[in-house]
C-alpha cells in the first residue's frame, strides 16, 4: 500500500542508495593500479568481473523483482554486495604467495583470485540495486518527466558517490610501488561493509512504498517485441561502456606517467569526471519538462564526440595543472596533460545520457517494465567489455587513438537519439 509518507521513505532510501551503487562500482576502476603494478595485463579485469556479473544476473534480477517485490530485492542486493566486500577485503590478507594458475610469464596469486571473486559478487548486488533504482524512483515520483527529473537529481548522489572514491582510493594508495598491495586501501572496504549492514537493517524496518504488488503473473507477450526498447537496450550497452571507459582510461594513463602524482593524479582527474557528472545531472534535472528527452541525449552526444576529437588531437606535450589529494603531500598540484581537460569535460556529458535512454526505452512499457529493467542490468555488461577492448586498443595504438573506439559507440547513441527512441504501433496491452 502506498502512503505519502511511505513514498518520501521510498525516494529518501532509493537517493541513499544511489550513492551506495556508485561507490561499489567506482572502487574497481582504481584498484587496477594496484594490480597492474604486479601483472600488466590486470588493470581493467576487476572491473571486467564486475560488470560481466550484470550478464548473468539481469534476467534473473528482473524477474525477482516482479517476483517478491522492490523492497525485499533491495535487502538481498546488499546482503550480496556485503559477501562481495568481505572477500575483497580477505585479498589483502590472504594467498599473496600461494600460487594458482599461469598467465603467459605471470603467477597468479591466490589473492588476486580472490579479489575477482569479490568484485564479480560485488557485480551482482550493483545489478540488483540498478534494476530496482531507476524504475522505482520513475514510478514512486508519478513518472513522466517528474519521474525522469527525480531519476537525474537521484544520480546527482551516485555521481558524488563516483567523485570521491577514486580520491579516497588514489590518497590511500599514493605512488604504486612494488610494496603496494590491497591492504593499503582495506580501511575504505571495512566502511563499505558497515555502510552496507547498517543499511540492510534500516531498510529491513522502513515502511518503504511497492510501485507494483509483487506477482508471478506469466505475461502473453514480453518487451523484447518492443523495437524502441530494443535498439534502447543496446544504447545502454555502448552507453555504460562510454561513461567507464573515458575516466578509467584517463587514470590508468596519468597515474602510468612518468612524473608526479601517480594514483593521487590519476585518481584526482577522474573524481574531475565523476564531480561534472553530478553538476550535469543536477543541470539536467532542471531542464526536464523543458527540454525534450531525445533532445537533451541528441546535443550531449554530440558536444561528447567534439570533446574527444579535441583531446585526440591536442598534442601531448601541453600540460595543465590540476588539484588532487595524496595521504603524504595533503591537497597539491600535479601536471596532468591538456588532453586530459576536454575527457573530463565529457562528464557533463554522459551525466544524463544513462536516464535518457532509459526513459526512452522504457516509455509505454507499462506492466513490462520490471522485466525490461533487467534486461537493461544485462546489458550494463558493456561496461566491462567494451572498457576492456579500449585498454587493449590503447596499449598497442595509444592511449588517445583508443578513443576513437568511444567515439564510434557514441554514434551509435546519436543514431537512437534521432531515430531508434520511435515507437512502433504494437497493440499490446500493458497495464
Amino acid at each position: 500500500m502506498k502512503t505519502p509518507g511511505s513514498v518520501r521513505a521510498g525516494i529518501i532510501v532509493l537517493f541513499f542508495l544511489n550513492f551506495i551503487l556508485a561507490f561499489i562500482t567506482a572502487i574497481a576502476a582504481p584498484f587496477g593500479n594496484v594490480w597492474n603494478y604486479h601483472y600488466e595485463w590486470a588493470s581493467m579485469w576487476g572491473n571486467m568481473m564486475n560488470f560481466s556479473a550484470y550478464l548473468i544476473m539481469g534476467i534473473p534480477a528482473g524477474k525477482m523483482l516482479k517476483r517478491i517485490g522492490y523492497k525485499k530485492s533491495l535487502i538481498v542486493s546488499l546482503i550480496v554486495g556485503a559477501a562481495g566486500i568481505t572477500i575483497q577485503i580477505l585479498s589483502g590478507f590472504f594467498g599473496a604467495s600461494t600460487p594458482v594458475f599461469q598467465v603467459g610469464a605471470d603467477m597468479v596469486c591466490l589473492n588476486y583470485v580472490l579479489y575477482l571473486s569479490g568484485a564479480f559478487i560485488c557485480g551482482f548486488c550493483v545489478c540488483i540495486l540498478n534494476v530496482v533504482v531507476c524504475p522505482m524512483m520513475f514510478l514512486l515520483a508519478g513518472g513522466g518527466e517528474r519521474g525522469t527529473a527525480f531519476n537525474q537529481f537521484s544520480g546527482t548522489v551516485n555521481s558524488f558517490g563516483q567523485t570521491v572514491t577514486p580520491i579516497l582510493v588514489g590518497a590511500l594508495i599514493g605512488t604504486v610501488t612494488a610494496e603496494t598491495s590491497m591492504i593499503d586501501v582495506v580501511p575504505l572496504l571495512y566502511i563499505a561493509l558497515g555502510v552496507l549492514l547498517v543499511s540492510t537493517i534500516v531498510i529491513a524496518i522502513l515502511k518503504v512504498a511497492e510501485p507494483h504488488e509483487a506477482t508471478s503473473e506469466k505475461y502473453k507477450s514480453s518487451p523484447w517485441v518492443f523495437r524502441h526498447f530494443v535498439l534502447g537496450a543496446i544504447a545502454i550497452f555502448f552507453y555504460t561502456a562510454i561513461e567507464v571507459g573515458i575516466p578509467a582510461e584517463l587514470n590508468f594513463y596519468i597515474t602510468g606517467m612518468s612524473g608526479e602524482g601517480g594514483a593521487a593524479a590519476g585518481g584526482a582527474v577522474a573524481a574531475v569526471y565523476w564531480l561534472l557528472m553530478m553538476v550535469g545531472r543536477g543541470i539536467g534535472g532542471t531542464l526536464n519538462g523543458k527540454v525534450p528527452t531525445r533532445m537533451q541525449l541528441k546535443w550531449t552526444v554530440i558536444a561528447a564526440c567534439i570533446l574527444i576529437m579535441i583531446a585526440i588531437f591536442l598534442p601531448s606535450s601541453m600540460t595543465v595543472r590540476m588539484p588532487g589529494f595524496s595521504v603524504e603531500s595533503g591537497i597539491t598540484m600535479f601536471s596532468v596533460p591538456l588532453s586530459a581537460l576536454p575527457l573530463v569535460l565529457c562528464g557533463l556529458c554522459t551525466s544524463v545520457m544513462w536516464v535518457c535512454i532509459f526513459t526512452l526505452s522504457i516509455d509505454g512499457l507499462g506492466k513490462y517494465a520490471e522485466e525490461a529493467s533487467g534486461i537493461f542490468m544485462m546489458m550494463i555488461f558493456g561496461g566491462g567489455v567494451m572498457p576492456l577492448i579500449q585498454d587493449t586498443l590503447a596499449k598497442h595504438f595509444g592511449v588517445m587513438n583508443s578513443y576513437w573506439f568511444v567515439i564510434a559507440m557514441l554514434l551509435y547513441l546519436l543514431f537512437y537519439s534521432v531515430s531508434g527512441y520511435k515507437k512502433g504501433n504494437y497493440n499490446i496491452k500493458v497495464d
